[in-house]
């Protein structure tokens, strides 16, 4: 038997693949990142200090920090981010964002705005978009 919560569940995985596979074409095309590349760098320039350690990188994409590790590695060799030690601990560095970095946060920010406005545009009223940011905000 199907419950109300299995659809639910099925809707959302099936929009969420979909707006990825929209948003990583989009982003790959315009700025040459994929969706887990904008959103690490917009998760680096959001944080407090503009640094974030891979454990914490890796709880904001809900990802390995290996998978964090293989993911900036790439984004260092293009410039985008680079690496500060921690002040009392040799092993811990953080990663932060160069000032190429700080660009191309900027310029993916507007592809991804343009993006979020197109998807909802003529399917939903500002007050539904509101409340689903905030159902799905429960659920993050």
């Amino acid at each position: 038997m199907v419950t109300s919560s299995d659809t639910a569940n099925l809707h959302l995985f099936r929009a969420s693949a979909r707006l990825e596979e929209k948003f990583n074409s989009v982003l790959g095309s315009v700025h040459g990142l994929s969706l887990k590349d904008a959103l690490l760098l917009r998760y680096v320039a959001d944080a407090e200090g503009g640094r974030l350690s891979r454990i914490e990188l890796a709880k904001l994409l809900s990802v390995s920090p290996s998978t964090v590790t293989r993911t900036t590695a790439p984004l260092e060799k293009r410039g985008f981010l680079g690496r500060e030690s921690h002040p009392h601990d040799a092993r811990f560095a953080y990663v932060v964002l160069t000032k190429a970095g700080k660009r191309a946060v900027a310029d993916a920010q507007a592809t991804f705005e343009r993006l979020s406005a197109e998807i909802f545009r003529d399917r939903w009223k500002p007050a539904e978009i509101e409340t689903l940011g905030s159902l799905l905000g429960r659920l993050a």
